[in-house]
């Protein structure tokens, strides 16, 4: 099988990233395309699909991208970012290219790298979290619990800490995702006494109002559906806190 790594392309704009409700056009967040799949940079703030907001989804903007240049308008959504994160998705342009997405993502051939900030000095530096998720729908929240109970699904990743700024005591984290629990990292993080950085959801008594989620998706890689070709797209946090503290460990954007 041939390994193909895609550097991302040269910005047009101006803007070193997007927030949900900024204008933008597909060449802004556009990072590779061709007849079976896209791969862009997720805006933060912005629904990965429709939801019950009804705020306009990144599947949705895609679909209307596709329609205006002619194309036949099927975007199918293989995989999830939660709406506060931002950074690399990849969507289906056919079916027969979602089938094999999907299924590359389900038995995890699929490699899915973020970048995460937490709360604390995280020790060991590298290491392994285990735990098993259930999730209460009504509340949109997910938590740690025992093995044992009937809902329980297990949930696993891989993380190493690439910097630690003591003064404002936090830490960067690299993390691979073995599982796609809801809310994944953040619980495990959580449940940890190591919340991210501006989780609005599980970081009270630590997150104040207003702070940017710390949670980037930054490497993703996978095997072509058509030609298997394995492609490997990165794309950096943008220069803007609370990744500004660690840029002498990547070189954001902007």
């Amino acid at each position: 099988m041939s390994r193909v790594r895609v550097p991302f392309p040269a910005r047009r704009g101006v803007c070193p990233f997007f927030i949900f409700g900024e204008d933008m056009t597909c060449d802004d967040i556009l990072v590779y395309e061709d007849d079976d799949l896209v791969v862009v940079e997720k805006p933060v703030n912005m629904p990965s699909q429709p939801d019950k907001t009804g705020d306009e989804a990144l599947s949705t903007f895609l679909e209307t991208y596709l329609s205006s240049r002619g194309k036949k308008a099927y975007i199918g959504v293989v995989h999830r970012l939660d709406r506060p994160v931002g950074g690399l998705m990849v969507f289906a342009k056919n079916r027969k290219a979602a089938e094999k997405l999907s299924t590359q993502m389900k038995t995890r051939e699929c490699e899915k790298y973020y970048l995460a900030v937490v709360y604390g000095e995280v020790f060991p530096p590298s290491g392994t979290l285990e735990d098993f998720l259930t999730k209460d729908p009504h509340r949109n929240l997910s938590r740690v619990v025992s093995s044992s109970h009937p809902l329980a699904k297990k949930a696993t990743l891989s993380y190493r800490v690439l910097a630690y700024h003591q003064e404002k005591n936090l830490s960067l984290l690299e993390v691979e995702l073995h599982t796609g629990r809801h809310h994944q990292i953040r619980v495990q993080w959580q449940s940890r006494g190591h919340p991210l950085y501006g989780d609005q959801k599980y970081g009270r008594g630590f997150t104040r109002g207003g702070q940017r989620l710390g949670l980037w998706s930054y490497r993703l890689s996978f095997s072509h559906p058509k030609t298997g070709e394995y492609l490997s797209f990165t794309r950096k946090p943008p220069a803007v806190y609370p990744w500004i503290l660690f840029e002498g460990y990547f070189r954001p954007q902007g």
